[in-house]
This record gives structure tokens, sequence and C-alpha cells, in this order.
């Protein structure tokens, strides 16, 4: 699993912490987080999101 970084603020989304503040589990891949997450620093959705 590998980590995804938001290309507008820089957060990085970390499959290994999830985003339980948004309710997204430890240890979900980016790809099963749902498609109406939204980046919890900036507010932008998961297609401005790339690799680290």
């Amino acid at each position: 699993m590998k980590k995804q970084v938001c290309s507008v603020c820089g957060y990085s989304y970390n499959p290994a912490e999830g985003d339980p503040d948004s309710g997204v589990a430890p240890g979900t891949a980016f790809e099963a987080v749902p498609d109406d997450w939204v980046c919890p620093t900036c507010g932008v959705g998961k297609d401005m999101f790339e690799p680290e």
C-alpha cells in the first residue's frame, strides 16, 4: 500500500494510519477510501492526490 499526497496542500494519506477522524480505518488502501472522502487539511477530492 502506497502513500498518497495531496497536490494542493501536501497532506500525506498513509494507508497504515487511515483517517479515523473521517471514518477511514487504519489499514485502508487509498483505492478503498470512499469516493466522497476529502482531504482533511484542505478539502479537495481524491482526484487531487498523487502517489508519494
